[in-house]
């Protein structure tokens, strides 16, 4: 059982890298921390990937990386004009580290808790 649940965060892994990163286009990138509109249009794509985990596995994906990233984006995006790169990638690094708190939590609610119950 251990190796499922090991299984589910890897896919969710790769999905996270695949809506976060290889999905989200330049205008998505340079305008989320600007435009709710380019915001949702990320989150969105973004979550779209998850469907295959389930419909609420996805909506718990759109709710805590539309969360994250509004605040996270507006960070780095002063510091970028700052140029203050190392607190940029610091940043950075803890809006991907909270996305994967986030994929754990979910894989543990959605996958384990269901099975529990």
């Amino acid at each position: 059982m251990i190796n499922f649940y090991l299984e589910m965060i890897l896919l969710a892994l790769t999905l996270h890298f695949i809506g976060d990163f290889l999905l989200q286009t330049h205008q998505m990138a340079c305008n989320k921390s600007k435009s709710t509109k380019w915001l949702l249009y990320h989150v969105s794509v973004y979550s779209f990937c998850f469907l295959i985990m389930g419909v609420r596995f996805a909506i718990f994906m759109f709710a805590t990386h539309y969360v994250i990233d509004y605040f996270t984006s507006r960070i780095t995006s002063k510091l970028w004009a700052k140029e203050d790169y190392h607190n940029f990638f610091v940043v950075i690094g803890m809006d991907q580290l909270l996305h994967m708190f986030c994929i754990i939590a979910a894989v543990y609610r959605f996958y384990v808790m269901e099975a529990v119950i």
